[in-house]
């Protein structure tokens, strides 16, 4: 499984020949980032918000989309949604891994959820707070669901991502075995190593 990171909250995953992009970004929607047009076979968004739901950037490519994905509802906020609304999570099955992503996570996840999303081969978590959850809850989160691989998102780093969020290294601070990539792209397979994998935006 191929997971290619398009910067904010935005990936492209492909898997056993088919590919999804997850929370595309609206052209201009988040400071630092060149405006998204890719093409794929499926796209989902975890909710209405536009650094998450461009929808109509995502070319399709009209095959069927085989593959299975699952969604869990959350909330945006730890409200039960009064400040932001509801949020989904996606889980896409695929060559035998589960890839978690969480979305706008803005709290930790209910038992029967987290339960469901257990050991997961790899999880997309937002890490940068005042939107979704912080550095330390996001660990929490990450904690509770054990994933071999956990690759942060929505997080502020130099001129990307919005200033009232926090920085990549209030997370990876938290974290053992970070592991930093000179590229956009990480494979996942059925032997990779239990890591914090960060990724490089546009290489």
């Amino acid at each position: 499984m191929k997971l290619k990171w398009l910067g904010h909250s935005c990936f492209l995953v492909e898997a056993e020949g088919y590919s999804a992009v997850f929370d595309p970004y609206q052209d201009g929607s988040v400071p630092g980032l060149a405006p998204l047009r890719v093409t794929a076979d499926a796209v989902f968004c975890s909710h209405g918000h536009a650094d998450h739901n461009a929808k109509e950037l995502v070319t399709l490519t009209g095959r069927p989309f085989p593959l299975t994905v699952e969604t869990f509802a959350c909330y945006h906020d730890d409200k039960r949604g009064l400040l932001r609304g509801k949020n989904t999570i996606h889980v896409l099955h695929g060559e035998g891994l589960r890839a978690v992503h969480l979305g706008d996570l803005g709290h930790m996840p209910n038992e029967k959820t987290l339960a469901a999303l257990k050991g997961a081969d790899a999880l997309l978590l937002p890490v940068g707070g005042h939107f979704t959850v912080d550095a330390a809850q996001a660990k929490a989160v990450a904690d509770a669901i054990g994933p071999r691989v956990v690759i942060p998102m929505h997080y502020r780093l130099g001129g990307m991502g919005y200033d009232v969020i926090g920085t990549l290294d209030a997370f990876t601070s938290l974290c053992d075995n970070v592991r930093f990539y000179d590229s956009d792209t990480f494979e996942l397979g059925a032997d990779t190593p239990a890591q914090t994998a960060v990724m490089t935006y546009g290489k």
